[in-house]
């Protein structure tokens, strides 16, 4: 099973957390078209969530048309199911790299090593952006405080 999370302190209720999860799968290929996804019991009792919870994120994933449910089969990924647009996307890393920034901050970790460390592991996962990209992404992380 892949590592499904919810953060009890979040902001976001623990429904919409899991969507985000299964969406960002989806979109990075970690789960494929026609791949089944855990059942709504064993993904609760994994998250140590409601039931509930795990029913409401997949019936808004099945509006969506990230999924479906097969009577009798459990829930699979569709074909053509919803991808995060470019704007989803960016909000999502905003706020993990946002997540990452605090964690640094209260470790007392210099920036260059926050950045470094990112830039090592976005460089083992090969390279999916366009140079402009990079020069923009990396004129931008360098232009606020150096510890």
């Amino acid at each position: 099973m892949l590592h499904y999370h919810v953060d009890p302190g979040a902001a976001a209720p623990a429904y919409r957390q899991l969507m985000e999860q299964v969406r960002y799968y989806v979109a990075s290929g970690a789960v494929e078209v026609g791949e089944k996804l855990p059942s709504i019991r064993a993904l609760a009792r994994y998250l140590g969530v409601n039931p509930s919870t795990v029913v409401k994120a997949y019936g808004e994933l099945e509006h969506l048309g990230v999924i479906e449910r097969r009577q009798g089969s459990g829930v699979f990924v569709r074909e053509g199911g919803a991808v995060p647009t470019a704007e989803e996307c960016e909000a999502a890393l905003r706020g993990r790299a946002r997540a990452l920034a605090i964690e640094a901050r209260q470790m007392g970790a210099a920036d260059q090593l926050v950045i470094g460390l990112l830039r090592e592991e976005l460089g083992a996962l090969g390279t999916t952006g366009t140079a402009g990209e990079a020069g923009q992404a990396k004129d931008e992380t360098t232009n606020g405080d150096q510890r």
